[in-house]
């Protein structure tokens, strides 16, 4: 069943395109009424082997006919969930979410896969009225703004319906005889319908008008939601009841609002990047050799690459081409992975990281730093260059550098970080205020116990500090301390007990006391512990530093960047 936005026509765009030939993007293509089978384009493996290639956003599903999906076409040429019928297999799945793209079909489970790369090869899949299809999927990284497909404007309706004529293409780069006169600069008049538009018409228009990125970007995000052409479904009989998802409109509206502010990273948008100083640029990923060359125009002469080879093998990347562009046009490539979204990996690895770009500043080289997005590794790296090497505070370096570049990089990670440094050039625990705030928890056998907290923090054992109960057995303990090693035990209605949640230790007269590590002292080469499981919870404090905290944190991050004598900063 068909559901075409496109209700009338224009009489300009009828003239252009008839039963077997279309306008597209003012491009004439021809086209037949009888249109063979595709070939269908086998992405699984040899049959010993059998594995589809997906990318980490993508997912599948089997489902059986019919799917209950009405599937939308956007603008660019996407093949989205539009909606699901209500009680549908699409539906009972639990899976398949409006929004997310569809990328390839098997007719079958186990079958071969084909790409779907228009909208006929998504209408001759739901042409098949029995069996099961198996289905790739690709799920947005943004929240699917839903109300958007209620909310389109009278001028998206009209240009959707291919009543809306487009103009101002370049007439030198555009042969068509709707050019105004010779002295009309630079436009030209064509109409084509959007019933018709595919994705590489839309490519080849966008190339002839002279589309060219700035080579300084900064990291734009694209509307998830594209102008819609169309909805369409398989056939089915009898009415259903058609929705975008089980739960109230408004609420998903509500969520949206909320999530207003996070960052959504697009890879189709291509590398972009900002300047931060006439020495520190930084951005995202490099993806192909033309951007090696965009940077090399731009006079990068070295790149601080964070991005772990798994990422870049997801996204297509080909990093040995890359090494080889570098190579060529005289950019030392440093490749430093960080696993992404892994704070405790960040803090661990960002001394190291900030020690390679104050050496490669050193000599003098203008430095791309850069990580997958661009949104977190790369601008907390420079963050933290700027706080530790040129005595600025965190808030006022993280200030400067998100106000130049849109990024949310972990400011936790990097107050962490700042502390582990400091331990480095500290003998025992640190002689100044509170560095981490803790939450000591008690979880006990039954409710009202009397419960008190004592350690060698609280009065030297001596003045034992009351637990507040947080209901049912739960009772717990927020205090703040400086850096180090502590002991402690609880009181329990007047007896010492120590907690089996967190960790223990025995001291010189046997006794078991928990023990716990505020904070830890950064490495060269760190080494990454899995971390103990511990019912307790630290958060770092992020304050102003003294003097003395000051002068150790640049006498430390400066020890770590050259100790890195034996990587050579100099092109192979």
């Amino acid at each position: 069943m068909s559901f075409p936005l496109q209700l009338v026509s224009c009489r300009a765009a009828h003239n252009f395109h008839s039963r077997d030939s279309s306008f597209i993007n003012g491009v004439f293509i021809k086209t037949t009424t009888t249109r063979k089978k595709k070939q269908l384009k086998v992405l699984a493996m040899s049959s010993d082997n059998s594995m589809l290639k997906m990318n980490l956003n993508e997912y599948m599903v089997t489902l059986q006919k019919p799917l209950g999906i009405r599937f939308g076409l956007s603008l660019d040429g996407r093949i989205f969930v539009h909606a699901l019928k209500r009680g549908s297999n699409a539906e009972k799945s639990r899976i398949i979410m409006v929004g997310d793209t569809l990328k390839k079909t098997s007719y079958s489970s186990g079958g071969s896969f084909t790409e779907i790369k228009n909208f006929g090869d998504a209408q001759e899949m739901l042409t098949e009225e029995t069996g099961s299809f198996s289905l790739v999927l690709e799920r947005p990284f943004s929240p699917f703004p839903i109300h958007e497909l209620h909310q389109l404007s009278d001028l998206d309706i009209l240009f959707n319906r291919g009543r809306m004529p487009v103009a101002t293409w370049n007439k030198a780069l555009l042969a068509s005889t709707l050019q105004t006169t010779e002295g009309g600069g630079n436009s030209g008049f064509v109409v084509f319908s959007s019933k018709f538009l595919a994705s590489p018409g839309l490519k080849f228009l966008n190339d002839q008008n002279g589309h060219v990125d700035s080579g300084l970007q900064k990291n734009i995000l694209s509307s998830p939601v594209s102008q819609l052409v169309c909805i369409f479904s398989e056939k089915e009989p009898g009415d259903g009841e058609w929705a975008h998802g089980s739960f109230p409109l408004e609420e998903y509206i509500k969520a949206l609002e909320r999530s207003k502010g996070e960052l959504y990273y697009n890879h189709s948008l291509g590398m972009r990047y900002s300047k931060i100083t006439e020495q520190i640029y930084v951005g995202s990923c490099i993806q192909t050799d033309a951007d090696v060359k965009t940077l090399s125009d731009a006079g990068i002469t070295a790149v601080l690459n964070f991005q772990c080879g798994v990422e870049a093998e997801n996204w297509g990347i080909n990093s040995k081409s890359i090494n080889e562009s570098c190579q060529r046009l005289n950019i030392l490539m440093i490749n430093y992975p960080i696993k992404d979204g892994d704070s405790f990996d960040m803090r661990k690895r960002l001394p190291f990281s900030v020690g390679l770009l104050l050496r490669l500043l050193k000599k003098n080289h203008r430095v791309f730093v850069t990580c997958t997005t661009g949104f977190d590794r790369s601008p907390a790296c420079v963050i933290a260059y700027l706080h530790w090497m040129t005595d600025t505070p965190l808030h006022a370096a993280h200030n400067f550098v998100t106000g130049l570049h849109t990024c949310k990089p972990d400011r936790p990670a990097i107050a962490w970080a700042t502390w582990d440094l400091i331990a480095m050039v500290e003998s025992g625990r640190h002689d100044g205020p509170a560095t981490h705030a803790l939450t000591f928890v008690w979880n006990g056998h039954n409710e009202g116990e009397d419960v008190c907290l004592v350690g060698d923090f609280t009065g030297n054992w001596k003045e034992p500090i009351k637990a507040t109960h947080k209901g049912g057995a739960r009772c717990e303990v927020e205090i703040r301390l400086p850096q180090g090693k502590y002991y402690y035990k609880y009181i329990i209605n007047g007896n010492w007990r120590h907690s089996t949640s967190s960790p223990t230790e025995r001291d010189e007269r046997g006794n078991i006391n928990n023990v716990i590590m505020i904070g830890d002292t950064a490495s060269v080469r760190p080494t990454i512990q899995p971390q103990q499981k511990d019912a307790n919870l630290i958060k770092v404090i992020e304050r102003p530093l003294t003097e003395n905290e000051r002068f150790m944190l640049a006498k430390a991050a400066r020890c770590i960047a050259f100790s890195v004598c034996p990587i050579r900063l100099v092109p192979k």
